[in-house]
C-alpha cells in the first residue's frame, strides 16, 4: 500500500471518528448497530496468517493479535471495515490498492 492510500484511509477514518463523536461542523450523530465480527474466523477464512491478513487491509498485526486474543474489541470505522472484509474482502483490496 502506497503511503498516499494509507494517508487517504486514515484521513477518511478519522473523519469518521469525528462525525460519530459530533465533532464535525454541523454534524449530527447518527449511531448505528453495526454486527460484532470473529476477526480469527474472518481471517482463517481468507487463509491469511496475521501478518498477511494485517498488510492486506492496512491493519498492524499487533492489533489483529489483540482483537483475535479478546484484549481489545474493533469499534467504529474499524469494525465496519471488519464487516466488509468478512463479506467482500475484494471490495476492500479494490478500494485500498493503487
Amino acid at each position: 500500500m502506497t503511503k498516499r492510500v494509507h494517508d487517504e484511509i486514515m484521513s477518511g477514518l478519522q473523519d469518521a471518528i469525528a462525525y460519530s463523536k459530533g465533532k464535525h461542523a454541523g454534524s449530527k450523530t447518527h449511531r448505528v448497530k453495526v454486527r460484532e465480527v470473529d476477526v480469527r474466523k474472518a481471517r482463517t477464512s481468507l487463509k491469511l496468517t496475521q501478518e498477511q491478513f494485517a498488510q492486506a487491509f492496512g491493519v498492524s498485526p499487533q492489533t489483529i493479535r489483540n482483537w483475535e486474543q479478546g484484549q481489545r474489541q474493533p469499534r467504529g470505522a474499524a469494525l465496519v471495515l471488519l464487516n466488509v472484509i468478512e463479506r467482500n474482502p475484494k471490495a476492500v483490496r479494490d478500494a485500498i490498492s493503487a
